[in-house]
């Protein structure tokens, strides 16, 4: 009978199109079968140049055709989750369990305090009870004007988080809100509160500029004293404090309404210890919140990542509270999305688990495993207070931030954020689900989080580099998808794993199919089966139905063609340059030359390059040794292109032979120039600051000479 009531808080459903993409998955697969066929049936048995270029491309395409295979493997049953939050609110009512929100910020001039700020607020006016919901942001820069600026915050709290009540925001960044909103319910309202968000980050801006917080302010909080005895922020005790208690009747709106809690942690930090990054980050705010506000539930965000969507947190529960399934959630993650992409969308960003954005359970995060008659009493977790006052949690919980505290503990290993990776949040997952957990992928239709995506190239190739580069060294280490998850977790879900893992890998395989058979052409080497030949056809087939249905899956999702081809662009320029070096830079680090780094993204940009990136135009503008790479790959298959038409067009007799000989290896020529076109603009053509450098521009031409001298 129980079980006819039942109800479920979420829905699986198959994903649209699924019939469609296996058809052409198997199409394709045939289609790989025949050029297998062709390679070992035509191998060449002449010159060695010819059998030693021949296996190298036979061997690039069996990498290919072996990556397409598992990415196949990652779609073949493609489902999407819909929660109902209104059946969450009719069988819980007010018994929902507490959040903790945990914000992450290490460097005051890379992400700056304002754009914390935008977030920390955006997560304190969520759609839910503001006496079970308490944010946490650690400032691992340990700044004294992140601190100012978080004192700022709490005080417009009181204002903004009722004004968001009252007229149902969604987009809760005041900044976000004010940039994007048209309508005015109540205009008097709309702008005082306006005015007064402007003074607010007119006077944190100010003070930023600075670089020094006025006398006459630090006297209005005991927190500014910490920062006496702070050498640098490499060097300081633990700073802890809790800005709002929730639990203080004080602690109120300007309408009665309680606030949520809002700490501030920047955990103790010494030269002679390692502070592992964000991971470090993490497990020091999971420790402290144990003992302040204890949530079952943890969300976890980037600095620059606000809430879009004010039903997010329930949108999740709907997950971890359904009766049947939840309890084997292990926890939610919502999909990385950016408010300042350009219409087509210059740079890829296609970022699916990344750390951010996600919930879970505090005891997956803690190294609990999952047992089959696991139950949550949602009821008794409830039930649980902390008795003790704010000053006496900031004075004993600074220990748990201490540097020492983690010494001959499972933290970091069994507990906690993994260390030893630049991708902690990827490692952990994998961690979670060997315990016996499940993970949940929602993708709600208005985005749950909306961040700052890299406006410049650089950045972009940057930001990628390390994460391949730490995926690539998980491949390589003791937490290896297909070792350590065996018979933990399912094959299929190893697979996927390893599909991230290997990212870097495809840099080899894709060096070749750029530069080998350009050089090919050069010297009169054909790769590929004549133009009249019926081998042609299963080429010309798996590349053109690939393509052709990754286009329409882009339109589909409600991309244009042009960003299709800017997709294409920047998928080539990470595996010629992010890859290749987060490739070589793994190799390295196993035969220990070198060292474990973390780069934070720059989340501000100058106004040119700004506009520049408005105008879409991809901004080169600096000297990298990934740039001399691009240039150079491009000026290389110009050369091939450019003497591929000498070699046609001198003897007219000869043009339908090179044509029907070459043909194949010519199309690849000017498909690779026609991807570098805005690489040949930056070179010769653009003359703003966001060109390729002189410098470049002499070194590509000369390293493509010679390559093509020595063809």
């Amino acid at each position: 009978m129980a079980k006819k009531e039942y109800v479920p808080l979420f829905e699986t459903r198959q994903f649209k199109g699924r019939i469609l993409f296996r058809c052409i998955a198997a199409s394709i697969l045939l289609g790989i079968c025949f050029i297998i066929m062709y390679r070992i049936r035509y191998f060449p048995v002449g010159g060695k140049a010819e059998r030693w270029t021949w296996i190298g491309l036979f061997l690039s395409e069996l990498w290919f055709s072996f990556y397409w295979l598992l990415t196949t493997v990652c779609r073949w049953n493609a489902v999407i989750r819909i929660p109902f939050i209104h059946r969450l609110s009719q069988r819980f009512g007010k018994e929902l369990p507490g959040i903790d929100i945990f914000v992450c910020t290490a460097d005051p001039l890379i992400e700056p305090p304002s754009l914390v700020v935008n977030t920390v607020l955006s997560m304190m006016a969520y759609d839910y009870p503001p006496e079970k919901l308490s944010v946490y942001l650690s400032d691992d820069g340990g700044s004294n004007l992140l601190f100012y600026a978080m004192l700022e915050a709490a005080n417009f709290s009181k204002t903004w988080l009722p004004f968001c009540k009252k007229f149902q925001v969604e987009s809760t960044s005041p900044e976000a809100y004010f940039r994007t909103a048209s309508e005015l319910v109540n205009v008097q309202e709309w702008l005082s509160v306006k005015k007064l968000y402007e003074d607010m980050k007119m006077r944190i801006e100010t003070t930023t500029k600075l670089n020094q917080i006025p006398e006459y302010i630090q006297k209005q909080h005991k927190g500014f004293r910490e920062w006496d005895f702070v050498s640098s922020k490499h060097d300081h005790q633990t700073i802890l404090q809790i800005l709002i208690d929730g639990r203080d009747t004080n602690a109120v709106d300007i309408e009665g309404n309680p606030l949520p809690t809002l700490v501030y942690l920047a955990r103790e930090k010494r030269p002679q210890y390692h502070h592992h990054f964000k991971a470090g980050s993490m497990n020091a705010l999971i420790r402290v919140s144990s003992k302040i506000t204890n949530a079952p539930i943890i969300l976890n965000v980037d600095c620059d990542m606000y809430s879009n969507n004010s039903n997010t947190i329930k949108s999740s529960l709907c997950i971890f509270m359904d009766e049947e399934k939840g309890d084997e959630i292990g926890y939610v993650q919502f999909p990385q999305c950016f408010y300042n992409l350009t219409k087509n969308e210059i740079y890829e960003y296609c970022y699916n688990y990344m750390g951010s954005g996600c919930f879970h359970r505090r005891e997956t995060l803690c190294g609990k495993k999952y047992e089959k008659n696991y139950k949550v009493d949602w009821k008794k977790i409830n039930d649980k207070k902390v008795d003790e006052t704010a000053s006496f949690l900031e004075e004993t919980c600074k220990v748990l931030a201490s540097c020492t505290f983690e010494h001959n503990t499972p933290w970091g290993k069994e507990m906690g954020l993994k260390y030893g990776t630049p991708v902690e949040d990827v490692v952990t997952g994998i961690s979670i689900q060997c315990n016996g957990w499940k993970s949940i992928y929602l993708n709600p239709e208005r985005e749950g989080f909306l961040g700052v995506a890299p406006i410049t190239l650089l950045q972009n190739l940057v930001q990628h580099k390390r994460w391949a580069e730490g995926e690539l060294q998980l491949f390589f280490s003791r937490y290896c998808p297909l070792l350590y998850g065996h018979r933990k977790i399912p094959l299929k879900l190893q697979l996927i794993y390893s599909t991230y893992k290997l990212w870097a890998a495809n840099c080899l395989a894709t060096w070749y199919i750029v530069v080998v058979p350009c050089l090919c052409l050069l010297k009169g080497i054909s790769l590929f089966p004549k133009i009249s030949s019926p081998w042609v056809l299963p080429f010309v087939y798996v590349t053109f139905v690939h393509r052709a249905y990754s286009l329409a899956e882009f339109l589909w999702c409600g991309g244009t063609f042009r960003g299709w081809c800017n997709d294409q662009r920047i998928w080539l320029f990470k595996r010629t340059t992010s890859y290749l070096f987060a490739f070589f830079e793994t190799i390295l680090k196993l035969l220990g030359h070198s060292q474990l780094n973390f780069v934070v993204t720059a989340k501000v940009a100058d106004e040119d390059v700004s506009k520049r990136y408005d105008q879409e135009l991809i901004e080169f503008g600096a000297a990298s040794p990934m740039f001399d790479i691009l240039a150079t790959l491009a000026m290389l298959n110009l050369f091939g292109s450019l003497g591929a038409s000498k070699k046609a067009t001198m003897d007219a007799d000869q043009d339908s032979k090179v044509l029907d000989q070459f043909g194949l290896q010519i199309l690849l020529c000017l498909v690779l120039v026609t991807i570098n076109l805005p690489v040949y603009q930056a070179l010769f053509f653009r003359k703003d600051n966001g060109k390729m450098p002189t410098s470049v521009m002499y070194k590509s031409i000369v390293f493509a000479l010679l390559a093509c001298m020595l063809a």
